[in-house]
């Protein structure tokens, strides 16, 4: 005989989830769409990249300011904040490469970034696999990446620069499976947070795909 406690239980829990899946989805194509806004006013104005030690200090400074304030309406001020700082960052690189004719590669690098993501969302959405065992080898690869990376700002080769967009490739969509996972399975709670790792990730996804494009698109 079922146990009425304990569908409650469950339906009270599938419908969270809904709210949660419903609620990053919504966030995140704003914050997309604000990215994207930011991006083409930064390409429009041929606005200076900010380099990369203040891009670094913005960057995690609004991601401390989400984590902070997370649980609170200012959260999603801090997320359209980072989205919008992020989005003004891109415009010179879209410009660089666009200059260097390079806008197949552009769109190239935002469809395959497309993909990747409704791809790997869609998986998880579909089997609803827990990732969680994926945990340990993201936090090797994260110290793999930033090892590589802070090597990478004194040495300068190139071969290693496309060896890390490759990594970030890859943890990124590792990323993206366990946060979409730790919500479908009810280990995420807080759009907000959600939000911003898939952001993130979609980020990184995005500008690793210009650098392997444009390298092997013969424009480096």
């Amino acid at each position: 005989m079922n146990n009425p406690t304990v569908h409650t239980a469950r339906h009270d829990s599938a419908v969270e989830v809904n709210k949660v899946l419903r609620n990053t989805y919504t966030l995140l194509a704003m914050a997309l769409a604000f990215s994207a806004v930011m991006a083409g006013i930064s390409s429009a104005l041929n606005l200076p990249h900010p380099g990369i030690i203040l891009l670094l200090v913005g960057f995690y400074g609004l991601l401390f300011g989400i984590h902070k304030t997370a649980n609170s309406g200012m959260g999603i001020v801090f997320v359209f904040a980072l989205t919008g700082f992020m989005g003004y960052s891109i415009g010179p690189i879209l410009n660089m490469v666009i200059a260097s004719g390079g806008s197949d590669i552009v769109m190239l690098a935002m469809a395959g970034t497309a993909l990747i993501f409704f791809a790997l969302s869609g998986y998880i959405l579909t089997t609803k696999k827990d990732m969680s065992f994926l945990g340990g080898m993201m936090v090797a690869g994260f110290v793999v990446i930033l090892v590589g990376f802070v090597a990478n700002l004194f040495l300068n080769i190139p071969a290693l620069g496309l060896a890390l967009s490759a990594l970030f490739i890859l943890f990124s969509s590792g990323a993206i499976l366990m946060q979409t996972s730790a919500i479908v399975n009810g280990g995420e709670r807080n759009y907000i947070l959600a939000t911003t790792t898939l952001f993130v990730s979609i980020y990184n996804i995005f500008i690793s795909l210009l650098n392997l494009l444009q390298a092997f698109g013969g424009d480096e």
